[in-house]
């Protein structure tokens, strides 16, 4: 139940005719979605399953591959302290999602909170980007699972025919048809069921941390018995110095991405108040400490300029004697590459049914299986895409994209969370006297209205499956009205507080891309470069100091208290945009492109909220 206020009152320009759905917001408990949700998603999660998925997704077999690249090229023996800067951003970046995962608790994830709080359009294109990056990122996971599982069986050509990839010279292409077999698997696994599937993600998971364990207890002991000799080199702890470390820290952030997953899930949690922020921050903590000890371990039994940088762990204990631990290591790599897989594969179809319900998709991505209460057409077309692109495609090239589409949507949910505080979204949570004393004038006003009409009433007004106020408007007596005044606070200066501070979030934007953007484009002149940092770094200053001293929304108290990380968080995940290259913003640019063009002759004209 909440408060419709007028958009129009608030400095968002809701009145630039054709263009006002795109600043259009929806409601936090849209109640025609409610009608459209027939068949609602099973509430099968709990903590464990959600740590779980969250873990599954987010240590991959990368971790098996960047300590030694990271090591080698950004921070030698400090590669520890570059997984403690990334956990601390990624921990930012996870205490929004907790928050407003547990306050909007729906599918949809960043899509669903950009939707709620910052506009219709913005929304939609994180949305669009979150398909792209789920469905290039299984892709890619999926076509590096056949050789670490050729491994197993003795090298690279040791697979069965049937399974091996295949090169057609006269289309230049190199085929699959494991990756895109295990994809289809995987399809079939989440298609059973949400707890069915975290059950198995989590199976595959505990293998890959056993495996972890194993290199952290055999490397330690190998450690103690050779005297750390990866920590002795003349060139000191940082050899790169304190650039190389938070170079090396962006790096390995991206290990870190997977805790999103869990949010996508926030329907199916049994408490999502509870379990939601427990689930996000356990998960984040067990990959952070796991990431570090790892990073110890390696760093000290081999000097970081002598590490393998494609087989890092395994290399560092074959040149001690444990060639055998290699199979244990690429055990773990198989394992964690398809609790990756599961967790890439996830999210996409609750987000393309969260679409569905606002009718930005078409119905059909809306249907929900009676008995797995899973949607299965959106997973079905989901597994079907990723497998095609995994069979055909070498989807490397295209792996850029799905960091594109990861910082597109921590830094809209970091924007949310400031929406949160100054300008929360049009419909507000009332408190329960409040909602009281609304629900008893409405008891009477209808029985007295009633009686005087000489009708006997055959449904009680307080009927909880009857709107309160519903498509008409309901007039509410001035003792009502005053205190649901006094409550919103809307009044002159609340409506400048508001305004005031929307501009200034939007502000804050501007100043942190005209300074990462500058910052990280080297082909800038110099007097370009450091007049665009500056008027960025001033916007931004200003804006955060002008945010300080404006008072947050009263009606914050009703969504839940936002940490005071989310700030620094946005501009933490907006300085990480500069790993990205100029060509994969060319190719997200043609896809967000694509986007637009469905959105205006589509999704505009269909959209319910």
């Amino acid at each position: 139940m909440g408060v419709l206020v007028d958009s129009q009152k608030e400095g968002f320009g809701s009145s630039w005719g054709g263009l006002k759905n795109l600043v259009r917001r929806k409601q936090v408990d849209c109640a025609h979605t409610k009608r459209l949700d027939n068949h609602q998603l099973a509430k099968e999660l709990t903590i464990p399953h959600l740590i779980a998925v969250g873990v599954g997704s987010t240590i991959g077999a990368g971790v098996y591959i960047l300590v030694g690249a990271v090591a080698r090229e950004h921070s030698g023996p400090a590669l520890t302290m570059c997984f403690l800067i990334a956990g601390i951003a990624a921990a930012l970046s996870a205490f929004c999602y907790a928050e407003l995962a547990s306050l909007c608790p729906s599918a949809g994830s960043a899509y669903h909170y950009s939707y709620i709080c910052v506009g219709e359009g913005v929304a939609w294109l994180v949305g669009w980007a979150l398909i792209l990056e789920y469905t290039i990122g299984g892709s890619a996971v999926a076509r590096g699972i056949s050789p670490n599982l050729a491994l197993l069986f003795g090298g690279e050509n040791s697979l069965p025919t049937f399974l091996a990839r295949q090169h057609f010279p006269g289309l230049d292409v190199m085929v699959d048809p494991c990756a895109a077999a295990l994809v289809l698997i995987v399809t079939g696994f989440l298609c059973l069921g949400i707890k069915e599937s975290a059950l198995a993600q989590g199976i595959a998971t505990a293998v890959n941390v056993f495996a972890m364990l194993f290199v952290i207890i055999a490397g330690g002991y190998l450690g103690f018995k050779t005297g750390w000799t990866g920590y002795e080199v003349p060139t000191g702890y940082f050899p790169f110095g304190v650039d190389g470390m938070l170079a090396g820290s962006a790096t390995v952030f991206f290990s870190y991405i997977g805790f999103d997953t869990v949010a996508s899930t926030a329907e199916e949690a049994k408490n999502p108040k509870r379990d939601l922020p427990l689930g996000i921050a356990l998960s984040l903590s067990i990959c952070c400490c796991l990431y570090m000890l790892v990073s110890i371990v390696i760093v000290g039994l081999v000097p970081y300029y002598a590490m393998d940088p494609d087989t890092p762990i395994s290399s560092a204990f074959a040149s001690n004697g444990m060639q055998w631990a290699a199979y244990i290591i690429t055990v773990g790599a198989v394992t964690a590459l398809i609790s990756t897989l599961m967790g890439s594969i996830l999210p996409q179809p609750r987000i393309l049914m969260a679409m569905a319900r606002d009718g930005l998709l078409p119905s059909f991505f809306l249907d929900v299986n009676k008995h797995t209460q899973v949607p299965v057409n959106s997973t079905l077309a989901t597994g079907i895409v990723a497998s095609i692109l995994a069979f055909f495609m070498d989807v490397s090239q295209l792996a850029g994209m799905v960091s594109v589409g990861t910082l597109l949507a921590f830094t809209m949910v970091a924007v949310s969370v400031l929406i949160l505080r100054y300008v929360p979204p049009d419909e507000v949570p009332l408190p329960l006297s409040l909602q009281e004393s609304i629900d008893s004038y409405k008891l009477r006003h209808n029985s007295d209205a009633q009686m005087i009409n000489g009708e006997n009433p055959a449904k009680s007004p307080g009927d909880p499956c009857l709107p309160l106020l519903g498509e008409k408007n309901v007039a509410v007596d001035c003792t009502v009205v005053e205190k649901l005044e006094a409550l919103s606070s809307c009044t002159l200066d609340e409506e400048n507080r508001r305004k005031i501070a929307g501009w200034t979030i939007m502000l804050i934007c501007v100043g942190a891309f005209m300074l990462t953007f500058a910052a990280s484009n080297l082909w800038f002149s110099s007097l370009i470069r450091f007049t665009l940092c500056g008027a960025g770094g001033l916007l931004l200053l200003s804006g955060l100091v002008i945010l300080t001293c404006i008072d947050q929304d009263d009606e914050r108290h009703n969504f839940g208290h936002a940490g005071d990380t989310a700030d620094r968080e946005f501009i933490i995940i907006l300085l990480l945009f500069e790993t990205v290259r100029v060509a994969t913003w060319v190719r997200v640019s043609v896809w967000l492109m694509v986007g637009v063009l469905i959105y205006i002759f589509y999704g505009r004209r269909t959209a319910r909220c």
